[in-house]
């Protein structure tokens, strides 16, 4: 248990009012202990929503652009000329 407690890295994330009041919201509906676990559980749901939990160690932040498909695409389909 202690393992999951450790947490190495840190995110500052700047929200405005809005954010924030739709943060405490959910987090007092859903009786989060903390700010910073209600954005560890919506993180942890968000990513699982799009069907992943984490990205493998190595991946660029560039393997998941926009550009790549465009270029694939470009590559495959004839050019309108």
């Amino acid at each position: 248990m202690a393992d999951n407690l450790e947490r190495p890295e840190r995110l500052q994330v700047m929200l405005n009012e809005e954010e924030f009041a739709a943060l405490d919201t959910w987090r007092f509906d859903k009786r989060m202990p903390s700010r910073a676990a209600a954005v560890r559980e919506l993180l942890r749901r968000g990513l699982a929503a799009e069907g992943f939990l984490h990205a493998n160690i190595g991946t660029r932040s560039g393997d998941f652009g926009l550009l790549n498909g465009e270029q694939e695409a470009r590559k495959t389909k004839p050019s309108d000329a």
